[in-house]
């Protein structure tokens, strides 16, 4: 899954220990699963070395896409082949 997630939303994630982001359409902070059922409890979070996104390393429980399925990412548009 991929989501925003600023200063704040960080904060709440640690604090919490559950998933939060802002949304950007709706313009509010929302915590993966407080509607869904679908929640993330986080394991860890790292920082990439430019310090402009993290990964979040989370605990699903049920779907992370609002699809329904476990992953947002299920449209592979290139793989490569074994040699």
């Amino acid at each position: 899954m991929l989501a925003w997630m600023d200063e704040e939303a960080l904060r709440r994630t640690v604090t919490t220990g559950r998933a939060t982001y802002w949304s950007r359409s709706r313009r509010e902070y929302w915590v993966k699963g407080a509607t869904s059922g679908h929640h993330q409890y986080v394991r860890s979070v790292a920082l990439d070395c430019d310090g402009d996104a993290l990964l979040v390393k989370v605990e699903q429980v049920g779907a992370a896409c609002h699809t329904g399925t476990r992953t947002c990412f299920t449209d592979v548009i290139f793989e490569e082949k074994d040699q």
